[in-house]
């Protein structure tokens, strides 16, 4: 079995430390104008001291370079490159063509994770990727298990799952609540803080978080994800690159969840994970999830002939 690395993302330099302490692998930050959907935007000052905090630690920085590129940031991209460069970040993550070829060609040379949230549902595509530049590969979330472990069989690239948070199922360049906010003569907060979400009319337990940045619009899933209870299964199959994700469980409560995903892999590094002992960690994963967002395993155990 490949060696297992858990990444998890951060929103305080506090935090940094308390992740690196409860012993993730890889911390996952960014700030506001290149990277997509963090916890938290540092400023350049800031992921300068994280990136030092990191390799201190002798763990990685995997920093967020996923927006929708459009022209004018491929022109501004380049002076944050060379910053990143500068401060020695071990890995990039982008979904854009223009990234991987600046990387290529202009002498970066920065090991990059392929991220298109949603888009990347089989192996042909990850190698496709891999060949082309990426170092590793964000599966969508959307692929149910009998697919995922098909995918397996010919992936030749490692394979990112999310194994717990929140999980994007719409992002739109427009400005979509500020629309509707014009359109209804309403004056509110737009941001993640402000905890808007969308319920569908015939399903009021439907909860879909939703907030606006400068990037657009970003539109959750009801039930954020927890794949602590189908561990083994993923073990089995090979998926060994576990990404923890933060953005709606601040502070403390994330650190503990991600205390508990070390755990896990200690004993499957012991030989002593189990179904049963899988089921309590999930429990303990539960405690400390946010009170009012529900969990579950996304479409894992969906019928492949249902997902459309």
């Amino acid at each position: 079995m490949e060696k297992i690395i858990i990444t998890a993302t951060a929103e305080s330099i506090e935090q940094v430390k308390e992740l690196l302490e409860a012993g993730v692998d890889r911390i996952y930050v960014g700030e506001e104008n290149f990277g997509l959907r963090l916890p938290h935007n540092f400023t350049y000052d800031e992921l300068r001291e994280i990136a030092g905090l990191v390799h201190e630690a002798g763990k990685e920085i995997v920093i967020a370079c996923n927006a929708l590129m459009h022209q004018d940031m491929m022109v501004a991209v380049r002076p944050y490159l060379d910053f990143l460069k500068e401060i020695k970040v071990d890995y990039l993550v982008s979904g854009d063509a223009g990234i991987y070829y600046i990387n290529q060609h202009e002498g970066y040379h920065f090991k990059i994770i392929y991220d298109v949230s949603v888009f990347v549902t089989s192996s042909r595509q990850a190698n496709f990727w891999g060949d082309h530049g990426a170092s590793e590969i964000v599966l969508a979330r959307e692929i149910p298990s009998a697919e995922l472990f098909k995918m397996s069989e010919n992936l030749r690239y490692p394979a990112e799952i999310l194994m717990y948070g929140a999980t994007v199922i719409h992002h739109s360049k427009r400005p979509l609540l500020q629309n509707y906010y014009n359109f209804t003569h309403i004056d509110d907060e737009k941001t993640r803080e402000r905890g808007l979400f969308l319920a569908e009319p015939a399903d009021p337990e439907s909860h879909y978080s939703i907030f606006e940045d400068k990037h657009g619009t970003h539109i959750f899933d009801t039930d954020d994800i927890d794949m602590m209870p189908k561990l083994p299964e993923l073990l089995e199959h090979g998926f060994t690159h576990w990404k923890l994700d933060g953005i709606y469980c601040p502070g403390h409560n994330f650190v503990e969840i991600a205390k508990i995903f070390v755990q896990a892999k200690k004993l499957v590094e012991a030989g002593e994970l189990t179904q049963d002992k899988a089921f309590l960690l999930d429990e303990s994963i539960r405690q400390w999830h946010p009170k009012g967002r529900s969990l579950g395993t996304g479409f894992y155990d969906f019928d492949p002939s249902e997902v459309k």
